[in-house]
């Protein structure tokens, strides 16, 4: 008896894979194995990506507040110590974005800050 192979199916799965590969440059948009190597390879950078922007915007965010607490005469650390201190419930985001677009009112953060300190 004849093999039976399902073509529907696997032309289907084809088709998909090509499609993801859509806007790609030369055989890597319409050529099987070449197209399919480049989608796993793209998928894979996204996944570890998705991963590490969330570190690089934590770094980001503990650069921008230590350049702002700098201007107020301490670092990032002691900033922070004595923030956790403090009680105040701001992530690093929403400290960051202060530092950068509303400096007085971080201003007025680091100096309740301080009042902790003494």
């Amino acid at each position: 008896m004849p093999r039976s192979v399902n073509h529907v199916a696997s032309r289907a799965r084809r088709k998909k894979m090509l499609k993801f590969a859509k806007g790609y440059f030369g055989r890597r948009k319409n050529v099987w194995t070449v197209a399919k190597n480049a989608v796993e390879r793209a998928w894979q950078y996204a996944y570890r990506d998705r991963k590490r922007r969330k570190r690089d915007f934590r770094r980001l965010w503990i650069m921008r507040i230590n350049a702002a607490a700098r201007q107020h005469g301490m670092s990032y650390s002691q900033f922070m110590g004595l923030y956790n201190k403090s009680g105040m419930q701001l992530n690093r985001k929403v400290l960051a974005d202060l530092a950068m677009n509303h400096p007085e009112a971080f201003a007025a953060i680091v100096e309740k800050v301080k009042a902790v300190q003494a």
